[in-house]
């Protein structure tokens, strides 16, 4: 009755970003090197989706005490192709 709803509060961010700054320190991986990661992902995606860029969110995350990268990739539609002569 009383239960409470998904937490949105400070205390969750602040949650949030200290389990990635965790998970970056696991991994031992530079920032740019983490961006030049996640736009070479995206390059190899959209070859074949056109991607919702504006709404992609790549990120690192604990699953099971191994870090993880995680990746909400929206696309519109198949990316057309040559055709097949």
């Amino acid at each position: 009755m009383l239960g409470r709803g998904p937490k949105s509060g400070t205390g969750s961010k602040a949650k949030e970003r200290l389990q990635f700054i965790l998970v970056h320190d696991r991994i031992n991986l530079p920032p740019e090197q983490l961006e030049a990661m996640k736009q070479e992902i995206l390059q190899v995606i959209s070859k074949y989706v056109s991607v919702d860029a504006k709404n992609v969110d790549i990120a690192l995350q604990n699953r099971e005490r191994s870090p993880a990268i995680v990746a909400e990739i929206p696309f519109t539609k198949p990316v057309e192709g040559p055709d097949p002569d």
